[in-house]
């Protein structure tokens, strides 16, 4: 790794761990979205560690207890540590802040053609990843987080 990624991975741990903060102090009032996009608590098990990982993303998709998430990592060339647990362990939980809990889900990639279908929607509810598509190379995952069963 370097030291420029080791130095976004630091920031980027600092400000979801800020964002944690502020959730929790403020009783969800604070936080919960980013724009008109609901905030969740995604927790994954780490394909290393085995140890649950938690982290604040956004959900530009959501509804019927299906939500989409954007593995972008802000543009980067490397798919955020989240993602890859997910795809080593596709059971994760997922709880919008301000909800009554977590719910436990199954997170799968979207194959090509739901991805063909979903960007379009997720850029309008969020065009700040059209600019994180334009920043890289590598394919942007799009995941699908459905009710278990």
């Amino acid at each position: 790794m370097t030291s420029a990624h080791a130095r976004k991975d630091l920031l980027s741990k600092t400000v979801n761990a800020f964002h944690k903060t502020l959730v929790a102090v403020s009783g969800g009032r604070l936080g919960n979205s980013i724009g008109n996009i609901p905030v969740v608590k995604l927790t994954t098990t780490g394909r290393k560690s085995g140890q649950a990982r938690t982290v604040m993303l956004t959900a530009p998709i959501h509804g019927d207890g299906r939500y989409v998430l954007v593995a972008s990592k802000g543009g980067d060339d490397r798919d955020p540590d989240w993602y890859r647990n997910l795809v080593a362990n596709p059971n994760v939980t997922l709880e919008p802040v301000g909800s009554s809990g977590p719910v436990p889900l199954v997170a799968r990639t979207a194959t090509a053609d739901e991805t063909a279908e979903l960007w379009p929607r997720i850029v309008i509810e969020a065009e700040g990843y059209a600019a994180y598509k334009d920043k890289t190379n590598r394919d942007i995952p799009v995941v699908i987080c459905e009710p278990v069963g």
